[in-house]
C-alpha cells in the first residue's frame, strides 16, 4: 500500500508524514529529500541551476520511483501533484492525503521554519498569506482531487489519519 501526502508548502506532510509511517509500520519518504540525495544537491540548488522545468522532470521521475515502494507513507512537494498527472497517478496508485490547514496557520508555520523555501524568501507575514492564498487558487483543484482531505487541522493528530485510511478500509 503507498499514501501520498499533498498539500502546500508548511502543511505538515513531512511531520504527519513520519507518524503515519510509524504507527503503520510503513516507511517514510520525503520525495523532496529523494530528490536531493539522486541529485547531490539541494531543491533549492537544482532550481537555481537548472529551473523549475527541470526540477519538475526530476520530480516526476523520482515519484514514479517511490512508486515502487510498498509499505509507505510519500510525502510530495508541494508542487508535485500539479504537474505531468501526477495527481492522477498518485490517485491510480494509492491513497492521497490532502492536508489542508488555514492560510494563516500555513503562513505562521512557514514564518517560523527552518527549511530554506526560495519562492518565499523575504515575504513580510501579509505578502505571505497574499502569496499562499494565489497559490492555492491555483493548486487546489489538483488537492482536492485527494482520496482523503482534512481540513483545518491545526496539530493534526496522526492516529486520526490512520483512522480515516481505516474507515475507508485502504489499510491493505
Amino acid at each position: 500500500m503507498r499514501i501520498y501526502l499533498v498539500g502546500y508548502m508548511g502543511c505538515g506532510k513531512s511531520t504527519i508524514g513520519r507518524k503515519v509511517a510509524d504507527i503503520m509500520s510503513f516507511s517514510f519518504v520525503d520525495l523532496d529529500k529523494f530528490i536531493e540525495e539522486r541529485n547531490f544537491k539541494s531543491v533549492p540548488a537544482i532550481f537555481a541551476e537548472e529551473g523549475e522545468s527541470a526540477f519538475r522532470e526530476k520530480e516526476k521521475s523520482a515519484l514514479l520511483e517511490v512508486s515502487q515502494f510498498e509499505d509507505v507513507v510519500i510525502g510530495t512537494g508541494g508542487g508535485a501533484p500539479c504537474f505531468f498527472e501526477n495527481m492522477n497517478f498518485m490517485n491510480a496508485n494509492g491513497v492521497t492525503i490532502y492536508i489542508a490547514p488555514e492560510t494563516e496557520v500555513l503562513a505562521t508555520r512557514l514564518l517560523n521554519s527552518k527549511t530554506e523555501r526560495p519562492l518565499i524568501a523575504g515575504k513580510k507575514r501579509a505578502e505571505l498569506i497574499d502569496f499562499i492564498n494565489q497559490a492555492l487558487i491555483v493548486r487546489a483543484p489538483f488537492y482536492e482531487k485527494a482520496t482523503i482531505i482534512i481540513r483545518d487541522q491545526q496539530d493534526l493528530d496522526p492516529q486520526f489519519v490512520v483512522n480515516e485510511i481505516q474507515l475507508l478500509g485502504l489499510n491493505g
